[in-house]
């Protein structure tokens, strides 16, 4: 069976050029789960609130609900429901989604395919992304969704290693951005699109690949730019967690000036109290491996400038 075929083919309601991703993006939730967990099942009424902010950041701008790509992905043939009765979803129906304890979890004969071909998992994602969002969207969906995407592609995790493997945390950029109160943590940007943050996303510091925790003290809230130049060490963290700047940077426009240069000594904003900050051994992690030579010191009239 050709299940990428099958997965690039997902039936979706269409009307002039609507988009419908519920099914794509159920279905790369599901696939999450599965490199988690191959044996768990999704009780709908503990992921519908996931599943509901999914829709609501990546989907449409029309209300809608997890209800109907939950039973309708079944007769794609990648998806199963069981009720507290036995098998077969009983409807699209929000309520009897809840009451009558409906799971899901990827068709039998898929897992199978999975645990036969691990790389498959990976080959599934991609065509599902690269179908269904842009590629600046890809690494916050995976993050949304638990997939480690590098991982799924290489299929190497078998067995006992894919139990002892680390897993990513669903809610580490609801805990971030809600610890630095859903601003940018070195310029304030707090834009949101409806009810959702758009153009802030949870920084590991210490990176991921490099051991760092799904934590609150090893994370910021950036915005999309300030993250990219955190991650490529032309922004860093000092002693007293105020902002570091490389003095390889180098921005002659007014643009630059402000967005970047005039950071160097500011204080990071957050998070809010209660909150841990940044801990010294992630922050010191980062000056080590990530920032790029020495921080520029202040220069007049920039320091606070906006």
């Amino acid at each position: 069976m050709d299940w990428l075929d099958r997965v690039a083919r997902l039936r979706r309601w269409t009307n002039n050029g609507v988009r419908a991703p519920h099914k794509p993006l159920l279905l790369l939730y599901a696939l999450g789960s599965h490199q988690q967990d191959a044996d768990g099942e999704l009780r709908y009424s503990a992921v519908e609130e996931e599943l509901k902010r999914l829709l609501a950041e990546y989907g449409p701008s029309h209300p809608t609900t997890p209800a109907y790509p939950f039973h309708h992905l079944v007769s794609d043939g990648v998806w199963e429901v069981r009720t507290d009765q036995g098998a077969g979803s009983p409807g699209s129906g929000v309520g009897i989604l809840r009451s009558s304890g409906a799971t899901g979890r990827l068709a039998p004969a898929l897992r199978v395919a999975l645990g036969q071909d691990p790389a498959l998992l990976g080959r599934m994602a991609r065509v599902l992304l690269d179908a269904h969002f842009p590629t600046s969207l890809h690494a916050d969906l995976c993050e949304a969704v638990g997939l480690d995407l590098e991982q799924a592609e290489a299929g190497t995790v078998r067995g006992a290693e894919a139990a002892a493997r680390r897993q990513r945390n669903r809610r580490m950029r609801e805990l971030i951005l809600t610890a630095y109160e859903f601003q940018c943590a070195f310029c304030g940007y707090d834009g949101a699109l409806g009810a959702s943050a758009v153009g802030l996303e949870a920084a590991h510091v210490r990176w991921w690949s490099h051991d760092g925790p799904d934590e609150a003290d090893n994370g910021l809230c950036l915005c999309s730019l300030h993250h990219k130049l955190f991650d490529k060490g032309v922004l860093g963290l000092g002693e007293g967690h105020r902002i570091l700047v490389s003095e390889r940077f180098v921005g002659r426009s007014e643009a630059s000036r402000r967005q970047v240069l005039a950071l160097s000594g500011r204080p990071v904003i957050g998070p809010q109290p209660g909150r841990p900050p940044v801990a010294d051994r992630h922050r010191e992690w980062h000056a080590r491996q990530v920032f790029h030579g020495a921080p520029r010191q202040p220069a007049e009239g920039l320091v606070g400038a906006g």
